[in-house]
């Protein structure tokens, strides 16, 4: 995991193991430069203000365990300071079963998610209503990489409206209808239809939920003698390679397996 988000805690270090299977999401780069020093809650309020201010829907694919809690915790912040003035009383909707499970967890102690006019939505007719209301507004749903889930039938209603945004928190892989958004395409097809992309697409940068190639470095480098042998998974081809080659020039002994492999 990444260090030093909202709410979440950071990685814990593990002192031994035989064998360590790792991913390797970002173990070809560092995160954004971007992203280092931004004020997340100042640029997701600019964000809403704008979009909700033109007409639009903010649309956040979110993956529902962590990031959408993150989310909320910055929208907290946004209506407590009073950050979009104009429309102080702006209607939030989390729409992904698994996401209100994860968010009920904080009503345990004092809830830092909770304010007013935040909407969750648990049945289908809840998440069909959420697109009949003319009200600009925030949705957050899952899946984050908008392959499935209920943010596909966000995304139907608001790709082609040039007064809504859809912002990316999150890694996008390739292959994905997110990742597809992100490197600019014109149409996607959804539902047996292609949709024209005139919404606004942006990414926040530096939230991801994964170590960047150093922050991986940093927790393999917490065990006290080196595991018998690294596993890395989970990344795309390049970034597995990429990382494994360097786990190697570093005296690991280190493999990228594919699928099947013996």
């Amino acid at each position: 995991g990444n260090r030093d988000q909202p709410i979440l805690r950071d990685p814990q270090r593990t002192k031994e193991a035989d064998y360590v299977i790792m991913e390797s999401t970002y173990g070809d780069r560092l995160h954004d430069k971007e992203g280092e020093g931004h004020d997340y809650v100042t640029d997701l309020a600019a964000i809403i203000r704008r979009t909700l201010l033109r007409g639009g829907n903010l649309v956040i694919p979110s993956f529902a365990v962590g990031r959408t809690q993150v989310m909320l915790y910055f929208i907290r912040q946004i209506k407590r300071d009073g950050l979009v003035p104009e429309i102080p009383d702006f209607p939030v909707y989390v729409d992904s079963p698994m996401a209100v499970d994860a968010t009920s967890v904080f009503n345990e102690g004092i809830n830092p998610l909770v304010f007013p006019r935040l909407y969750l939505s648990i049945t289908q007719e809840e998440s069909k209503a959420i697109n009949t209301d003319d009200e600009p507004k925030v949705i957050i749903s899952a899946s984050g990489m908008c392959d499935a889930g209920r943010i596909r039938h966000h995304l139907k209603y608001n790709l082609w409206r040039k007064e809504s945004t859809i912002l990316f928190v999150g890694y996008q892989t390739v292959g994905s209808l997110g990742r597809k958004l992100l490197d600019g395409a014109d149409t996607v097809r959804m539902f047996g239809v292609d949709i024209d992309v005139k919404a606004e697409i942006l990414k926040l940068p530096g939230m991801s939920g994964h170590a960047d190639r150093d922050g991986l470095l940093w927790w393999l480098e917490g065990f006290e003698e080196k595991p018998g042998h690294v596993f890395v998974v989970h990344g795309d081809d390049e970034a597995a390679e990429s990382f494994t080659s360097l786990l190697r020039e570093k005296g690991y002994q280190a493999d990228a397996p594919f699928s099947g492999t013996a």
